[in-house]
Order: structure tokens, then C-alpha cells, then sequence
């Protein structure tokens, strides 16, 4: 307890405009300042928000639903908070304020998603993480790891994954075994890795949770393009999120993530020739990427599901 009697008095509300003011100040004697900073912004915002748009009590009902909602379909396979932060566009809103987009590089960083697993299979260059049968045209990336100045970095962790040709990924799938279209690689000492795979497919994004009657109602596709993930991984580097889309996915202009940016688009190339492995007749594919990390620390994010 404080010696000022004063210490935690916010004062009685004579006024709606007392609110605000008065819930600032019962937050102020926080310890931590960046904590104060986040939670009184916090309120300014959402205290104006509902000013603005002065919702009814039954709106405030149905608001409450929503976001108790995001917590019953959160499962320990399926994380409904971020996709929610997804389809608004907040957590691509966040990536690229925390990585300089429209400065002197443009960011390789995108979306983690709702499905990033850690401990995925190690795996040898060039090995397939098609790990049971999975429908799709081969695909076979020669993927490079530079720093900013162009140089290879040897020895990055890097976690590839992406979703199945019916749209969803091992942990949403019973017909698929655990860690399918899965793996971790360790870049050469020219910083390069490569696998096989399956060419990746747009698919929905689960609408059972409440973001799903919010994106009928707007008339949202709930569609992502086609995209490969990846996380790189190096002490000394800033750890890299990030995707590669198909340019010619139909969807490449309405990602519902918001999450498509002019970096993160690869040369996703349709080949009918040779393939590198003597098991693939007719069409494939190939990619060559380069992905670029840059100085800083590296943390590896929270896995959004267990």
C-alpha cells in the first residue's frame, strides 16, 4: 500500500468525458514505461473508436461474442488470434513497420501464419519433404542465403513448410502423416539449400472461427495465393520470416492477409524437359531464390500452435 492515501484515486465519473482521463491515470503507476506507453495509447485509441462509431448495446454483445469466440477455436493445432490479426491486416501492418519497408532495401519479411511448427525434420539438400503421397507437379528450389552486402552465410537454420494441393497443411490434415511438406536445412558454405516438393497451391483460410461471417459479410475472398514459407535462422542475423508467392496465382492481388509485397514474389518457372530426378515425367517446376538477412539479433518467434 501507498503512504498517499491518494496514490490509487481516479476520481468519481460526473461526466462521460471523466472516462478516459480516469483510466489512464489508474494505469499510470505501471512500472514499466513501455508498458504505460502500450496501454494508455491502448485506451486513447479504443475509448475514441467507440466515440466514433457509438455501438449499441447489443453491438457491444456481439463484439464481446467475437472475441470470446477467437478463444474457443484456438486448439493447440490452430491459433484464431492470428489469423484474426492476419485477414485485418494488422500482423502485415506490424512486419513491415518493424522492417523498414520503402527504406534503401525493401524487406524480405512476411507473415510467420498460424502454422509454423518448431523442430521440423532435418533434412539433406536436395531431399524431398514430401513425406507421404501428395498430389502435385514436382518442384525442385535452389534456394541462397546472403547478407545485405551479398555475401553467402553458411550455416543458417532454415525451416521450409507450405500447404498441401487440397489447401491445408499436416496439423489441419488427417490424410497427411506429421511433417509432411516440412523440413529444416542447413545452408553450404556458399549459403545455399534446395529441396524437392510440390508446386504450392492457393487455398482458403479456415473460416469456422468468427473472422469467417466477418469476411461473408464484407464479400472476402478468404483465399491466400500460392506461397512457400520460410524461417531462417542465424545468431548474429536477424531471424527471417518470410514467403514466396506464384506471380501467375489469380489471387496475387487479394491475398485476405494483405500479405503480398513486390520482394516476396518468385520466378516460379513451368519446365517440360529433364527433370533433375528421373522418377518426373511432364510438366515441373523450378525456383531460384535468393533470401537476404541482415544484422541484428536473432530470436526465433513463439510457435503460434503446439
Amino acid at each position: 500500500m501507498a503512504d498517499n492515501d491518494d496514490f490509487d484515486k481516479y476520481g468519481i465519473i460526473t461526466s462521460i468525458d471523466d472516462i478516459t482521463p480516469a483510466v489512464i491515470r489508474a494505469m499510470s503507476h505501471a512500472e514499466n514505461p513501455r508498458l504505460r506507453e502500450v496501454m494508455e495509447a491502448f485506451v486513447r485509441h479504443m475509448h475514441a473508436f467507440v466515440r466514433e462509431v457509438r455501438p449499441t448495446d447489443e453491438e457491444f454483445e456481439i463484439g464481446i461474442d467475437f472475441l470470446n469466440g477467437i478463444g474457443k477455436t484456438t486448439t493447440d493445432k490452430y491459433n484464431d488470434a492470428i489469423l484474426f490479426s492476419d485477414v485485418f491486416g494488422i500482423s502485415t501492418l506490424v512486419t513491415l513497420l518493424n522492417n523498414g519497408m520503402g527504406g534503401p532495401m525493401e524487406p524480405a519479411t512476411a507473415l510467420l501464419g498460424p502454422f509454423w511448427r518448431m523442430n521440423s525434420p532435418l533434412t539433406e539438400h536436395g531431399a524431398s519433404i514430401v513425406r507421404c503421397p501428395t498430389e502435385g507437379p514436382a518442384m525442385f528450389a535452389n534456394m541462397r542465403i546472403t547478407d545485405n552486402q551479398g555475401q553467402p552465410i553458411a550455416g543458417a537454420e532454415v525451416d521450409v513448410w507450405h500447404a498441401s494441393s487440397v489447401g491445408m497443411y499436416d496439423v489441419q490434415d488427417n490424410g497427411q502423416v506429421e511433417w509432411n511438406l516440412r523440413g529444416k536445412f542447413i545452408t553450404d558454405a556458399d549459403g545455399r539449400f534446395s529441396f524437392r516438393s510440390i508446386r504450392p497451391v492457393g487455398y482458403p483460410i479456415p473460416t469456422h472461427g468468427p473472422s469467417g461471417p466477418i469476411l461473408a459479410a464484407q464479400k472476402r475472398k478468404p483465399q491466400r495465393p500460392a506461397h512457400l514459407h520460410f524461417l531462417a535462422f542465424k545468431p548474429g542475423f536477424k531471424t527471417l520470416i518470410t514467403q514466396i508467392f506464384l506471380a501467375d496465382d489469380p489471387d496475387i492481388e487479394r491475398d485476405v492477409t494483405f500479405g503480398v509485397t513486390p520482394h516476396l514474389i518468385g520466378d516460379y518457372k513451368r519446365q517440360t524437359g529433364p527433370a533433375p530426378a528421373a522418377d518426373v515425367t511432364g510438366e515441373w517446376f523450378s525456383l531460384d531464390h535468393t533470401l537476404v538477412m541482415v544484422p541484428g539479433e536473432a530470436v526465433l518467434p513463439k510457435p503460434p500452435i503446439d
